[in-house]
């Protein structure tokens, strides 16, 4: 952080991260690919540390998209048994810096083991403070709209729910990221640039910052200097430079 002149009293609430190239990260070194995933635990912890560190109290991973359950078996297999492994290794220092547990996404897909160290590590973790950490496992942005908007189409068949009463704070409502403000930034590695539909709903007024870093070698130093970036730009959310030097005024 030393290396960037960060005004704290401008640091995001919320970061989301696309984390991408592990595969390729792993394939330029001759490798499988569940070797780039393994070393992406690593840039994991940096970016947590780092979060932690200047005070953002939500961190968004996409871990595991529903269209990821398309890949060859094996990685998959691999990938739910790192997922497990990491969880156990990672709790303990999740509670040492106040880091509470969360998840997203249709987590009943992942085998028992993940589902149960999921469980435990967010029963441990449940009263820290500091950040909350939201994992994104076998998630759809698409299938979490959809959701909801069948569990708002059967309350107004039921008579539960007004059609006249459904607007977006509603809909934000029934999504799984009600508990959370919406990011402010958005970080995607590898060079990609699209959100891959990740929540798609919340990005609506969300900064975004793509780099060509691949996420092994995504490091702390990366995540000070995207918030660096998102700090010089001008958030208007749709009004213009005037107004929004009028209101600060």
């Amino acid at each position: 952080m030393k290396d960037f002149n960060l005004d704290s009293t401008n640091i995001p609430k919320h970061v989301a991260i696309i984390m991408d190239g592990n595969g390729r990260w792993a394939k330029k070194k001759g490798e499988m690919r569940i070797y780039g995933h393994t070393n992406g635990v690593g840039s994991v912890r940096e970016a947590l540390t780092a979060a932690v560190e200047i005070g953002v109290k939500y961190l968004t991973l996409y871990a595991f998209s529903s269209e990821n359950w398309n890949r060859p078996k094996d990685e998959i297999s691999a990938l739910m048994d790192l997922l497990v492994q990491s969880i156990y290794n990672e709790v303990d220092e999740l509670n040492n810096k106040g880091v509470k547990l969360a998840t997203i996404g249709d987590i009943h897909f992942l085998p028992d083991s993940c589902q149960n160290a999921l469980t435990e590590a967010k029963e441990r973790t449940k009263n820290n403070s500091k950040i909350t950490l939201i994992l994104a496992l076998s998630y759809s942005s698409r299938r979490e709209i959809s959701l909801a908007v069948q569990k708002m189409t059967k309350e107004v068949v039921n008579g539960e729910l007004e059609s006249k009463a459904i607007n977006e704070d509603l809909i934000s409502s029934y999504l799984s990221t009600s508990d959370y403000p919406d990011p402010e930034l958005l970080i995607r590695t590898s060079g990609e640039n699209r959100v891959s539909n990740f929540l798609m709903w919340q990005l609506a007024y969300t900064e975004l910052y793509f780099t060509k870093i691949l996420w092994p070698d995504f490091k702390k130093k990366n995540f000070y200097k995207a918030i660096f970036d998102y700090q010089k730009r001008e958030r208007r959310f749709g009004k213009t430079s005037e107004q929004i030097i009028d209101l600060n005024v």
